[in-house]
């Protein structure tokens, strides 16, 4: 069993084990509910940095990589710093995160807030609407065509947007449908965590315009983001970049400052 493998079996019993906790008409009754989602695909459609900013504490692959962040104040950092949306990591086991630090930035933000975790479950696209999320991710390699149809169309149904990741070529031909607003190459090999930008170049001309395409993990220069332009690329999210230092709001400030 692989480390993907692995955290999805944890998944699994995460999410039954909350709908015993928290029924579905609990969440649909928070105050956040009601709210309208921003628009993370529109803000990158019109965007001149297209930097989606990450908070992550660890991972699988890095360990730890910032224990010490205050979510609110980094969310406020990264504001102000004038990238286009911020990733929130969720998943406590591997990557230290949770869903108070979505509701935390989303107390502190107004900007459209990603929620990073693995969805496997209706379930949780409900939970992240309740939390603040615009935004969910969905991961190609741990999901069906019918989930992902089933699971991107509940969250449009929702008013959130819908970010697609792949991998490769397999995962990319089985995914695209309308209920998508971006799709998303991950340019680290989930198996092995080696990171090539050469996923993203090989992938892009596979991907409609329809989407607006981002290219995650790896990105740590204002020259990867120059060359990933040109194969169309107008979303780059960028975590353990910023998170890595003491002042990741800083880092991101700088790192724009200089995209501009």
């Amino acid at each position: 069993m692989n480390i993907l493998e692995k955290i999805v079996a944890d998944k699994r019993k995460e999410v039954s084990l909350k709908k015993g906790l928290i029924p579905t008409n609990q969440l649909e009754a928070s105050v956040l509910f009601g709210r309208n989602c921003i628009s993370l695909s529109h803000a990158l459609r019109n965007s001149e940095t297209g930097i989606i900013a990450e908070h992550k504490r660890r991972s699988p692959s890095k360990q730890t990589i910032n224990q010490n962040t205050n979510v609110g104040v980094v969310a406020k950092g990264y504001e102000k710093a004038g990238v286009c949306g911020m990733s929130v990591l969720t998943d406590i086991k591997y990557f230290g995160g949770s869903l108070e630090d979505l509701l935390l930035a989303r107390a502190s933000v107004t900007m459209p807030l990603l929620r990073k975790e693995f969805m496997i479950d209706e379930y949780q696209v409900l939970e992240a609407k309740a939390y603040g999320a615009d935004v969910i991710l969905l991961i190609a390699a741990v999901l069906s065509r019918e989930e992902i149809k089933t699971l991107s169309e509940l969250a449009k149904s929702l008013g959130m947007d819908v970010l697609l990741e792949v991998h490769n070529q397999e995962e990319l031909e089985k995914s695209i449908m309308p209920s998508l607003d971006m799709l998303g190459v991950n340019n680290r090999n989930l198996k092995t965590f080696d990171v090539s930008l050469e996923t993203s170049k090989s992938l892009s001309e596979l991907i409609p315009n329809d989407f607006v395409k981002v290219s995650e993990s790896g990105i740590s220069s204002i020259e990867a983001i120059a060359e990933l332009r040109q194969f169309g690329y107008q979303g780059f999210l960028i975590g353990e970049n910023f998170m890595k230092t003491d002042n990741p709001g800083l880092s991101a400030k700088e790192f724009i400052e200089q995209l501009k």
